[in-house]
């Protein structure tokens, strides 16, 4: 989950808290039957659970998808390793052989 999509989720919980609290102390001055007000505090209830699950849901959903980035990258970096291990064995044998020939030419002219 990127910095602005912690922000974005910071900034909404601020909101919904904030909207909860604002529509709490209007009811609680409102002049409203306790029936009314009970239902009136379960629609707010009820659309806060809401708004919350969906917020859950993005989050799982970024966090599902910062993962399989994560995944594809350590792959990547893998299949890197391997092929720079199989060009540094190719190097050492070229090195090697080159080594011997020259081993082999100095040794020629010494005769």
């Amino acid at each position: 989950m990127g910095t602005s999509d912690m922000h974005e989720s910071g900034n909404f919980s601020a909101f919904l808290a904030g909207a909860l609290v604002g529509a709490g102390v209007a009811l609680l001055f409102a002049p409203q039957s306790g029936s009314q007000m009970r239902g009136l505090l379960r629609d707010y209830a009820v659309r806060a659970k809401d708004e919350l699950d969906e917020a859950v849901d993005r989050g799982a959903d970024a966090w599902d998808s910062a993962m399989d980035s994560g995944k594809e990258f350590v792959e990547k970096g893998k299949e890197s390793l391997r092929e720079a291990g199989r060009q540094a064995k190719g190097f050492a044998e070229t090195g090697k052989k080159a080594a011997g020939e020259t081993k082999d030419e100095l040794a020629a002219h010494h005769r």
